[in-house]
């Protein structure tokens, strides 16, 4: 066996299970990799919405992921809620002695359409974080929300915003096409001139809470293990199609469930 690829999660908690830290633990681990955490939030939540959200002190989220890198040889970092202005700028500073890949998941809005991301903090995160992420991975309302644009609604509209995103400062944008329309679901990953389509069939289910969460932490595993930025969004597109036709079978909670995480492994 190869070396054990480290990820080092920073998010909010989910006590639902299905999004945020819970979430991506389990993508690192269906992944292969093994996962630290550095925990910015704690909220109430379940399938059918967030009851409330209570961001933590910056210093202690910085002693928290100053206390993983401390010890352990983190191969990337996915970041994903960070909720305030203040928080943004404490990841950014603890993540600079950090110089693998980073991948940026800009958490805004939940499933339920609860938002978890102040606008102030929009700003910081444009300042701070985007240009020291290898990869952004937004939706298309996240994408918008960071342009200050409606939402795109045409392929023209989608590789604008993507390549808006990149002149930002990221290495690499992938617009997540899940909040699009039509049969299928196309996602665009933008790297300098290049894009990458990936596409799957849009699946008739409401169990697709955490796919944001989900997708962005299993990149971010694949790019642990040594992969390059394409071939780590291939397989964890991959994965995460089979975790969401698989999801129905999970039967979590009244509202929007969670994706099956571990639909390769549990009989």
């Amino acid at each position: 066996m190869g070396k054990i690829g480290k990820l080092l999660i920073i998010a909010g908690s989910d006590s639902g299970g299905g999004a945020g830290i819970q979430a991506d633990i389990k993508s690192a681990s269906a992944r292969g990799v093994y996962a630290a955490t550095a925990i910015t939030a704690i909220t109430a939540q379940n399938t059918v919405g967030v009851q409330a959200v209570h961001p933590l002190d910056p210093a202690l989220v910085a002693a928290q992921i100053g206390s993983v890198l401390d010890d352990i040889a983190i191969d990337a970092v996915k970041i994903g809620m960070l909720g305030t202005a203040p928080l943004v700028v404490a990841v950014a500073d603890a993540l600079a002695r950090f110089d693998g890949p980073l991948v940026l998941d800009p958490v805004m809005v939940a499933k339920s359409g609860d938002v978890l991301l102040e606008r102030e903090a929009i700003r910081a995160l444009s300042d701070h974080l985007l240009p020291r992420a290898t990869l952004l991975t937004p939706n298309l309302p996240e994408a918008a929300q960071i342009l200050d644009e409606p939402d795109a609604t045409s392929a023209e509209a989608v590789l604008a915003q993507g390549r808006a995103l990149l002149a930002l400062g990221p290495r690499a944008v992938l617009m997540k096409g899940g909040h699009g329309r039509g049969e299928i679901c196309r996602d665009l990953l933008l790297t300098g001139d290049t894009v990458q389509e990936f596409t799957a069939p849009r699946r008739a289910t409401r169990n697709t809470h955490g796919t944001g969460c989900s997708y962005a932490a299993a990149i971010a595993a694949e790019l642990a293990q040594g992969r390059a930025l394409p071939d780590a969004v291939a397989l964890a597109h991959g994965w995460l199609q089979g975790a969401i036709a698989a999801a129905d079978t999970l039967e979590v909670g009244r509202g929007h469930g969670p994706v099956h995480h571990f639909h390769e492994l549990w009989a």
